[in-house]
């Protein structure tokens, strides 16, 4: 039940690029055509970011690994590195002379299990085949994955990601979760950002990332109805001392030297008791998009991202294990990847170009400490969980293009015109997790969750004369918000016969969230401040059956749900009539369910792995963001159904060869239309491809006694809608269908592992995602296009 008080008005955000959905732009449209008269009498005043590797994308659908990676995987969330590994772990060479596939072990319901005996789809990505790659961002990586969407919003550092076509485009609030081991991140709320500021995070000493596809409430609760990400960190090792040290280099085409730097070190402290670990990683993107206009200069995307995290993990007794994790991250970026594109789908200004009136500079800062305190029983194994994050962005947006011709038409001469946005999100979680021995004829798992989260966005409207004076403040938007949740969560698995069992799991949340809006500037009139709050009380379920065929495959079905928070609108007064404006003080959640349909199966004495899925998810209750006389609302409106089908193999017929091959086929439409929000029954989902699918091969060889590969990748995604048809404020774009081809080779020299790879072989111009927002006013569609053919090599050496 929804409840909110009678003061609630609206939400207001103008940072059109990096932060909220772009809304101020139709506002302001709207107040200028307004307040003409009022703005010329005062006009005299105012003039005084591969494809991963062959391997990694062999291992992300398969449910089969090699070896190395096989051992690496540890109970609960963090992973249990070894040398081999962390040092240089090799090529899938056959080291025991065994052609076979081994076991992929994933932490998705919070147990060390098989990924084939799971009930659900789950992809692993190895880090270390993706370091090798020269992937370093999840737009490297993301995208190779068919059935996922990573919609950049101008490089690294923000964005949002969609699975299984679980998105409206511009969304209030994220539908896929964020975790680092059992650590959730990122904000849950529309205030918070948290549908645009998706952890990023640098591949710095991470064992692998685990991608669970549909809902995924009941354990990893709100903002998880699309699926989850989850980085899975290297545990510390009390055995033996030792680390590794890389660096990689890479060349891309119109653009400049890209490099990579990172360290890793293990201390063991006492043995079997204490241990420490340390590793830090930099890396710089050269960039490829020139910009033209007042702010002319070449390689405009250039950036650095820099991080380091340090993990002690301390074993005092057989039953008791603390690990305590500080992990800090920076990333700083000269300008944004966005290309100028007509609506031809042609480059404006010419190939990797882009008009700029105004520096868009752009910082992001992450922090997060976390402490695990695990007892085990025996019977069971208690896990206390707490972590503190701080995320913030600072970024300034060049609207020049939308707004200069309107403030001209009024009399008034701005040379460029930005909006600066700074926005912070302080969160702090704690979790009790009880989980019950494994192997059991009947096991459980019951948890109690907390979250208190603290955000504030301060976002400018500023203008800049001629003369290169500050013109005068247009407007600023200063937001303050909270969110508190409080949930309960327990899962039963019966396990009926040796082949057969049933799995049940439930979450009851409650969450209360407050929001304060002041306005000031020269457009907005006197200041005002507008308060807001809301809370609500979602339920997830949670229905498995899973049957072993054999030893070696079984099927499926599931039945799970996930939801959004609703929140509160700030529902403001018109500029010109002073009237409040109409609309709902508050929306609600959004809803989903998925039912799904699988098989997994090693076969062909374990050279071949195969996983099939068949889903329906029905999304209601739709959150979607409208815009009501130029000022920003969320409604619920409109129904959607995403029917799919997911098919992954991956093959090895000897100790030479191995083939994968990923499928993914959605068919993701609107039953129910929201005029107010441009779309009808019958249109697709935005950012979705119908088909998309990726094939590699590796060969794998000796070169003068020494390991070695080579292979090949080859990537396609079908064409996409950026928008829905009928919107008005951010129009449809049509993104086309693109093919890319990467390559891959390296050689294990015992000492040092060498990497080469081509990412983007045939210098492709593949359009990723499009922002269309300024269309309306005569600006051009702001296109992330795929990184130019990119030439590279990575060294890692271990001790």
């Amino acid at each position: 039940m929804l409840k909110t008080n009678k003061k609630t008005s609206g939400i207001r955000s103008c940072n059109a690029r990096a932060a909220t959905p772009p809304f101020c732009r139709c506002k302001l449209y709207y107040a200028l055509l307004c307040v003409g008269p009022v703005l010329g009498m005062v006009s005299l005043g105012v003039q005084a970011q591969q494809s991963p590797q062959t391997q990694a994308q062999t291992q992300t659908q398969a449910q089969t690994a090699t070896p190395t990676e096989a051992q690496s995987a540890s109970p609960d969330a963090a992973a249990k590195p070894n040398k081999q590994q962390t040092s240089t772990q090799t090529t899938p060479a056959a080291q025991n002379g065994d052609t076979t596939l081994n076991t992929v072990v994933v932490t998705a319901n919070r147990r060390r299990e098989p990924a084939r005996e799971v009930p659900m789809q789950v992809n692993v990505l190895s880090t270390d085949q993706l370091q090798k790659a020269g992937a370093t961002s999840m737009a490297d990586y993301l995208p190779s994955q068919p059935g996922v969407d990573y919609n950049s919003s101008g490089g690294s550092g923000q964005g949002q990601i969609s699975i299984r076509g679980v998105t409206t485009g511009i969304q209030t609030g994220p539908t896929v979760g964020v975790y680092v081991d059992n650590i959730p991140f990122g904000s849950s709320t529309l205030y918070g950002l948290g549908a645009v500021t998706a952890l990023d995070m640098g591949l710095l000493d991470l064992n692998h990332i685990e991608i669970l596809r549909g809902p995924q409430g009941t354990l990893y609760g709100a903002g998880a109805m699309g699926g989850l990400l989850k980085y899975v960190t290297n545990e510390p090792d009390s055995e033996a001392f030792y680390g590794s040290v890389g660096t990689g280099f890479s060349v891309t085409e119109h653009g400049g030297l890209n490099n990579t730097t990172n360290a890793v070190v293990n201390i063991p402290i006492k043995e079997d008791v204490a241990a420490l670990r340390i590793s830090a990683f930099n890396d710089h993107d050269a960039g490829y998009v020139t910009a033209v206009g007042p702010q002319a200069q070449q390689r405009l995307d250039r950036g650095d991202t820099t991080g380091a995290r340090a993990s002690l993990q301390v074993t005092p007794t057989n039953q008791l294990t603390v690990r305590l994790t500080a992990t800090v991250q920076d990333i700083n970026r000269n300008g944004s990847n966005y290309v100028d594109y007509g609506p031809n789908g042609q480059p404006v200004e010419g190939d990797l170009t882009r008009r700029l009136y105004a520096p868009e500079n752009f910082h992001q800062s992450t922090q997060l400490y976390s402490s695990d305190v695990e007892y085990d029983f025996g019977w069971a194994r208690l896990n206390a969980i707490s972590a503190y994050s701080s995320f913030g962005n600072s970024s300034v947006s060049d609207t020049t293009a939308e707004f200069q011709p309107i403030f001209a038409a009024q009399g008034l001469d701005f040379s460029s015109v930005e909006v600066p946005s700074i926005s912070n999100t302080n969160k702090f979680t704690q979790e009790f997790r009880l989980t019950s021995a494994a192997n059991q004829r009947l096991e459980w798992l019951a948890g109690l969750y907390y979250t208190n989260e603290h955000s504030s966005l301060l976002e400018d409207f500023q203008s800049t004369l001629p003369n290169g004076a500050p013109g005068p403040n247009l407007e600023q938007t200063n937001i303050l918000s909270t969110y508190k949740e409080y949930a309960a969560y327990g899962s039963l698995t019966f396990h009926l016969t040796p082949r057969l069992a049933l799995t049940a799991g439930i979450r009851d949340a409650y969450n209360d969230q407050t929001v304060s809006q002041t306005l000031s500037g020269l457009l907005v009139g006197p200041t005002s401040t507008t308060p807001g709050s809301s809370s609500d009380t979602s339920k997830t379920y949670l229905l498995t059956a899973s049957y072993k065929l054999t030893d070696d495959s079984n099927v499926y079905v599931r039945a799970a749900s996930g939801y959004r928070p609703g929140g509160p609108n700030v529902l403001l007064d018109n500029v010109v009539t002073h009237q409040p404006l109409p609309g709902s003080p508050f929306f609600q959640p959004d809803t989903s369910w998925t039912y799904e349909a699988g098989y997994k199966a090693d076969l062909l004495n374990k050279h071949l792995s195969l996983a099939a899925t068949v889903y329906d998810i029905r999304w209601n209750n739709i959150q979607q963001l409208i815009s009501v006389q130029g000022f920003n609302q969320v409604v619920n409106g409109g129904k959607a159904e995403i029917k799919g089908l997911e098919l992954s193999s991956t093959y090895r017929p000897t100790n030479s060869w191995n083939f994968g091959a990923n499928l993914s086929l959605i068919d993701a439409r609107m039953t129910e239309g929201d005029a107010l929000a441009g779309s009808v029954a019958g249109d697709r989902l935005p950012n979705t491809a119908k088909a998309a699918a990726t094939l590699s091969g590796n060969y794998l060889f000796n070169v003068a006694g020494y390991r070695a590969y080579a292979g090949v990748d080859e990537r396609f995604v079908g064409m996409r809608h950026a928008g829905f048809p009928g919107n008005q404020g951010n129009p449809d774009y049509i993104l086309p269908g693109y093919a890319l081809t990467d390559l891959q080779a390296g050689v294990d020299l015992k000492k040092a592992t060498l990497s080469f790879f081509v990412r983007n072989l045939f210098d492709r111009r593949a359009l990723l995602a499009a922002l269309t927002n300024g269309v309306p006013l005569g600006a051009p569609a702001l296109v992330s296009v795929v990184p130019p053919r990119t030439i590279g090599l990575t060294l890692n050496v271990p001790f």
